[in-house]
């Protein structure tokens, strides 16, 4: 365990300047957000901030009918602030390490529960796979980010990203599975090998399928999807 004087532990721990634009990564697991003007950041991921920012959690219709009606059916897992004004804020996600992606005219979907913020120019939507929902707890959403801008998304430990290729099919559990590039449209496979084990389901019998050209980022740990209130 590192022991240090007083001057020693704010000297090591202290909020540093780096200089790379809206979002930096203050820390691996904590992200600046060099905020002037506007961005949405996933709800309650804010720690602290400095300046003249407020924080108005995203209206019913703030996106329209239609992603209200998707928002309803998927729950509070995508649920957004906007934050205004300018200052810094620093955000985190229950300790998830922190990846910095920059599209540029491009396009990625990201699970909904590892969406941690983006900018406002950025162009959204949430998407549901119909055909694993009541399949995996909580059922799966994504969100399709695309545009120009930065995106931050957050994973347990260090990501890992595959290759997929036309000759190359990669399958994935889906509760590790973090975000594969916009062109790619994932189908679901079930092993019916796996289906029984000592009476329950197994989750490796449900995998997603990613064919084409692009890739998927996935992470050494099963996230429980979101489920929304049962009351």
């Amino acid at each position: 365990m590192a022991r240090y004087s007083l001057s020693e532990f704010i000297k090591s721990t202290g909020q540093r300047d780096l200089g790379e634009g809206k979002f930096e990564l203050e820390r691996d697991r904590m992200l600046e957000l060099n905020l002037n003007g506007m961005a949405w950041i996933k709800r309650g991921a804010m720690v602290a901030y400095l300046g003249n920012v407020k924080f108005t959690r995203e209206g019913v219709l703030e996106h329209g009918l239609g992603k209200m009606m998707k928002k309803a059916i998927t729950g509070e897992g995508v649920s957004l602030t906007k934050a205004e004004g300018s200052g810094k804020v620093y955000l985190a996600d229950s300790g998830k390490k922190i990846s910095i992606i920059n599209l540029e005219n491009q396009s990625i979907f990201v699970n909904g529960n590892d969406l941690l913020a983006f900018e406002e120019n950025i162009n959204w939507d949430i998407k549901m796979m119909r055909k694993v929902a009541g399949m995996v707890a909580g059922g799966i959403f994504n969100v399709k980010l695309q545009g120009t801008g930065m995106v931050a998304i957050t994973t347990h430990y260090d990501p890992l990203t595959l290759k997929v290729t036309n000759d190359q099919t990669v399958y994935t559990d889906p509760n590790a599975t973090v975000a594969w590039s916009g062109n790619l449209k994932p189908d679901i496979k079930t092993d019916i090998s796996l289906k029984t084990f000592v009476g329950r389901s197994s989750g490796e019998s449900i995998q997603m399928a990613f064919k084409g050209d692009g890739f998927v980022v996935i992470q050494p740990y099963e996230e429980i999807p979101y489920a929304p209130p049962t009351t």
